[in-house]
C-alpha cells in the first residue's frame, strides 16, 4: 500500500508540474513606439515568472520536510 501511495503522489507531482509549464506566454506585440516613457504592451521590467518555479520547489521541499518530521515522530 505504501508503494502505491508513493507512485500516486509522484504521478500527481509530475502531472502538476507539466500542467503548470504546458503553455508558454507568447511574446508581447511591438507597439511601434520607440520612446521609453510610454505605457502599453512590451517586455516586462522584471522577470516575475521565474519566481513561480522557485516557489514550487520550495513548497515541495516543505512538504517533504514536514512529512518526514511527522512520520518520524509517530514511529
Amino acid at each position: 500500500m505504501r508503494i502505491i501511495n508513493k507512485l500516486v503522489s509522484a504521478f500527481f507531482l509530475i502531472f502538476g508540474f507539466l500542467l503548470i509549464s504546458a503553455q508558454k506566454m507568447p511574446p508581447a506585440p511591438n507597439s511601434g513606439e520607440t520612446s521609453r516613457g510610454t505605457v502599453g504592451p512590451g517586455a516586462q521590467a522584471s522577470p516575475i515568472d521565474m519566481y513561480v518555479y522557485a516557489l514550487g520547489i520550495i513548497a515541495v521541499m516543505f512538504i517533504v520536510f514536514f512529512t518526514k518530521k511527522y512520520t518520524s515522530r509517530k514511529a
